[in-house]
């Protein structure tokens, strides 16, 4: 982490109240990483691979032909170098600042690793931006990486890895690997939300399309382990019906969140706490795995519901974007964003912050069984 943005969030958590002290413990840890040079041998786990939608893409989209693409200014207007990378956010995400506090180096998108050349060995980021868990969400935004494409893309990164270790090393290194999996979001604000261009809506009600979801992803979890990944970390889905672009979409009341959108994440959500139960107790997967929960849906919430705590002072609107909430339309490339960014909640119209990133990354890492069930990401590096 760059010592610019260690003092920015320093200067946040100074105008913060008494209630969210319990935050400077994590701050700690970012200070103290961001004191030395990230090696293999400092690292929590031998490697992250990241499976997700636009909360976690690091550029695999700027490869595809789709409108579903953030290699534009303003995106990337406070990472290193003030340029964009394909990441949907005015920085980092969350899975770059995990991956600093778990001391690993910026892993590569797939898509830039596809014709050699790049290290492949502590990990590889799949995520691409409009995927979602089922094959056809997203397909109005062009050519994505659904749930079941990434899984396949990670099975040409296997073959590269198994080519330059022996196949015990190679199955104690994926062992030994963390798994993020962030998917879901899209199903819903890309599919079942648009039935002007989806039926999932008129075949599936709120809670039957949740079950869909939660049995496809599990399908593909399962791959993974079988693929001979142990440790997994698995994001719900956030409050939908507070990001601008619903807020505009849906007319919410000034200080109001759609509480119909954010009754169907919890629907899903729930199913995936169960999900997690029921692997870690199962008799085959529960004595070599071990599956974590990160409830950003209770997160951001918390977030919303208290913003100064966390040095926020707008909630409802994107700091660059376009219409009511500045979220009818999303950040157009060369528009002017909001001048103090870290105040604001969401970046554009379905994106947070890098200072939101933050802080749900450091819950992460290090938070409660409220944040990350049953064991957040520092205990999972022990196991």
């Amino acid at each position: 982490m760059h010592d610019s943005e260690i003092f920015k969030f320093k200067d946040m958590m100074m105008s913060c109240t008494v209630q969210s002290l319990v935050l400077v413990p994590w701050f700690l840890v970012v200070v103290g990483l961001a004191g030395g040079e990230v090696s293999s041998e400092t690292a929590m786990f031998p490697a992250m691979f990241v499976f997700g939608d636009s909360l976690v893409d690091n550029g695999n989209n700027n490869h595809l032909n789709s409108l579903a693409r953030s290699n534009y200014l303003p995106y990337g207007i406070d990472f290193a170098g003030n340029q964009p990378t394909g990441r949907f956010s005015n920085g980092k995400t969350i899975v770059d600042f995990m991956g600093e506090l778990l001391g690993l180096p910026e892993i590569p998108a797939f898509m830039d690793t596809v014709d050699g050349g790049v290290d492949i060995l502590q990990g590889v980021n799949y995520a691409s931006a409009a995927g979602g868990i089922l094959e056809e969400t997203g397909r109005h935004l062009g050519e994505r990486f659904s749930m079941g494409r990434q899984v396949e893309n990670f099975e040409k990164t296997l073959m590269e890895i198994s080519r330059s270790m022996r196949r015990e090393s190679v199955k104690e290194y994926m062992a030994k690997s963390l798994v993020v999996v962030s998917l879901g979001n899209n199903d819903y604000i890309n599919n079942y939300l648009k039935p002007t261009l989806f039926l999932t809506s008129s075949i599936y009600d709120p809670t039957s399309f949740a079950d869909l979801l939660l049995s496809n992803s599990t399908t593909h979890l399962l791959e993974l382990y079988g693929k001979g990944f142990r440790k997994f970390v698995i994001a719900g889905v956030g409050p939908l019906g507070c990001i601008p672009d619903q807020l505009a979409a849906r007319a919410a009341p000034p200080g109001e969140c759609v509480e119909a959108v954010n009754e169907m994440a919890e629907l899903f959500n729930n199913r995936l706490v169960s999900l997690v139960d029921r692997l870690n107790s199962d008799s085959k997967t529960a004595s070599e795995a071990i599956f974590v929960y990160g409830n950003t849906y209770g997160a951001a919430v918390d977030i919303l519901t208290n913003p100064f705590n966390y040095g926020f002072e707008v909630t409802d609107r994107g700091c660059c974007g376009v219409g009511r909430n500045r979220g009818e339309i999303t950040c157009l490339p060369l528009a002017v964003p909001c001048a103090f960014r870290d105040r604001h909640v969401f970046w554009d119209a379905f994106h947070p912050t890098q200072a939101f990133n933050l802080i749900i990354a450091l819950r992460a890492f290090n938070g409660s069984k409220s944040d990350c069930y049953p064991i957040n990401l520092s205990q999972l590096s022990r196991l």
